[in-house]
């Protein structure tokens, strides 16, 4: 189900203007809009005959029309989707219209722009001196990178990501997802939001930044942690492996992985005996923490003779509920898992060009209930709509139009 129609939500009435692409602000700014705030997303109209909106419009393999991509929905539900060309002096007539009547504006362009574009506190303060400019940007607006462009994978590099994923004596690797992404777009949410809340009782916005490496480092934690105050380093350890943790990692079963975490002493002593082997709770190898760590690869040959006696299943039976244990799924394992459906993770939208679209559900609830779901808007969907209601008449808005203003 895409619809909680009695679900009152907590951003109903808040306005935010998103000048933005891709997929980290996107990806922020679509949880704005799914608890209730109306982002208008506003993007390049097309120029001189070529096609204009966001980049990630274009980004295959999956269409639903030409210009109309499986990818952009990802980042873009339950949105509005206004055609503006914010280097025309009448594009920043609209926008300052707009931002009258904003909340917030938000862009993830590179750390130069916003000042160039008129995004800033400092440009909009004059038009509303309570709207919030969140910035997302690769390094930041005011260093030596400001103009460097910069994407998740160069962050996931750079920032140790690659340098701690994959097995010891394989190559660095990615995450395989675009995590950095992710997670900054999210950290600018929260920064708009907690600006947000200061607005509305200080009557003042300001600018809340954001950038890709400073979240990508935030996001290393206890191992920056560890460096920084005692020079130890973390290194990849196979099997994917807890660095201080045993048995905290990957194991064979008789028919492929199985993920085993006994995070706690209690569940290393559950985990004997829920396989049938008590006496390696009393080994003498294996009886404390530190003793299993220290003799992790011995650990590790003994439980894989173990698990490979049946396939991932069967031990999925014997200790689910019990202790932390996973599967090890593909993506097609993930998402057909019954779990996920039962629980609402998967819903399904309506949009022109596919009834019944399926989409992730946001992982928000509120008073137990999915938030409501909405396909991403078609390129320029409510531009006229956007303009009627600041002022622009029909005439108004074909000579903009002529003129590739929207």
């Amino acid at each position: 189900m895409s619809e909680a129609p009695s679900l009152h939500l907590p951003l109903t009435g808040f306005r935010v203007l998103a000048a933005e692409q891709y997929g980290a602000s996107p990806y922020g700014t679509m949880f704005l809009a799914q608890l209730g705030a109306e982002v208008i997303k506003i993007e390049p109209p097309a120029k001189h005959g070529t096609g204009g909106g966001d980049t990630a419009r274009a980004v295959g393999p999956h269409f639903l029309r030409p210009g109309e991509s499986l990818y952009f929905q990802t980042f873009n539900l339950n949105k509005r989707s206004l055609t503006l060309d914010l280097r025309s002096k009448e594009g920043q007539e609209i926008l300052h219209r707009l931002v009258g009547n904003a909340d917030a504006v938000a862009n993830n362009m590179r750390g130069d722009l916003p000042e160039k574009l008129g995004l800033t506190y400092q440009a909009l303060k004059q038009f509303n001196p309570a709207v919030v400019c969140a910035h997302l940007s690769a390094y930041g607006r005011d260093n030596a990178r400001a103009k460097w462009p910069g994407y998740d994978y160069l962050m996931q590099a750079e920032a140790g990501f690659m340098g701690l994923t994959g097995e010891p004596d394989s190559p660095p690797t990615r995450v395989g997802l675009s995590m950095v992404d992710f997670m900054t777009g999210t950290m600018m949410a929260v920064g708009l939001l907690a600006a947000l809340v200061d607005a509305q009782r200080s009557g003042k916005g300001r600018d809340v930044d954001v950038d890709l490496l400073n979240s990508a480092l935030h996001q290393t934690s206890y191992p920056a942690l560890w460096y920084l105050n005692e020079g130890d380093m973390t290194e990849r350890t196979p099997r994917s492996a807890h660095p201080s943790v045993t048995p905290s990692q990957l194991f064979r079963s008789g028919d492929g992985w199985i993920f085993i975490m006994a995070q706690l002493p209690k569940f290393w002593n559950i985990l004997c005996d829920k396989i049938g082997h008590p006496e390696l709770a009393a080994d003498p190898r294996f009886r404390t923490p530190a003793d299993r760590l220290q003799n992790r690869n011995q650990l590790t040959d003994i439980l894989d003779a173990i698990f490979m006696e049946h396939p991932t299943q069967h031990w999925l039976d014997v200790l689910s509920g019990h202790m932390p244990v996973s599967a090890v799924n593909n993506l097609a394992g993930a998402l057909d898992n019954p779990f996920i459906h039962e629980t609402g993770m998967v819903q399904t939208t309506d949009h022109p060009d596919r009834k019944d679209m399926r989409v992730l559900a946001c992982p928000i609830r509120l008073d137990g209930q999915r938030v409501p779901t909405k396909a991403a808007p078609l390129l320029g969907a409510d531009t006229d709509a956007i303009l009627h209601d600041i002022g622009y008449s029909e005439d108004d808005i074909l000579r903009l139009k002529s003129e590739e203003v929207v």
